[in-house]
């Protein structure tokens, strides 16, 4: 039973074939919830939910050290390679108003990767199912995780010098989700320090939204 000091957000990540949807979803987990592999295929082919254990060290409600808990909702890729553009939309917001319909979704998270170019109208896609799903306010609720940065950073880039190389696409979708973004690298296991830092960058977005959600259904 939850803590009454606890506190959940609720994530969704959304994205293209092995962006690392799911790898990210664990390291935020901290678990091995969804399975992540390299495939010619997509991986994915329904939406999961993933529940964090109760992290300590990140939050403090009303004077006090509480608990976060994380849940993740992993989804299929959008293209997906066995279904339709349409199926994969439809089972996503199933899902999310199965999942959230009561507490609501706090962010959405777009996963591209750190060490592939964006190139025009690449990310159309995902970004049209992203306000399909979430709306007019979308760009509030919206960050990007911009995954496999251990490869950008072999290569000899900082988030700084990444930035400045970036393409003009990526950084207007960054400018236009108000530049909530994080680089996520992919090592098999993330450590506990490194999901920390990942996980007080979400809770400074979230608490920049006041804390609002989306997507939440009142019961009659």
């Amino acid at each position: 039973m939850a803590d009454s000091h606890d506190m959940t957000i609720n994530l969704v990540v959304l994205g293209k074939a092995q962006a690392g949807k799911s790898a990210a979803g664990n390291s935020l987990l901290g678990s091995s919830d969804f399975e992540s592999r390299l495939s010619p295929s997509c991986v994915t082919t329904r939406c999961s939910l993933g529940r964090s254990g109760r992290i300590l060290g990140l939050i403090r409600r009303n004077g006090c050290e509480s608990a976060l808990r994380v849940r993740v909702l992993d989804t299929p890729s959008y293209p997906h390679s066995a279904l339709s553009k349409e199926q994969v939309r439809d089972m996503v917001r199933a899902a999310l108003a199965q999942h959230f319909g009561e507490e609501g979704l706090h962010l959405a998270l777009l996963v591209l990767r750190a060490d592939l170019p964006l190139c025009p109208d690449e990310s159309n896609d995902t970004l049209q199912l992203i306000q399909e799903l979430l709306g007019p306010t979308w760009k509030d609720f919206t960050a990007v995780l911009l995954t496999h940065a251990d490869k950008a950073e072999e290569a000899g880039y900082n988030e700084e010098t990444y930035l400045h190389s970036a393409s003009s696409t990526l950084l207007s979708l960054l400018s236009s989700v108000q530049h909530k973004y994080i680089f996520l690298d992919n090592h098999n296991s993330i450590i506990k320090e490194e999901r920390n830092i990942v996980l007080r960058k979400l809770l400074n977005f979230i608490q920049k939204n006041k804390y609002q959600v989306l997507l939440k259904h009142t019961k009659e």
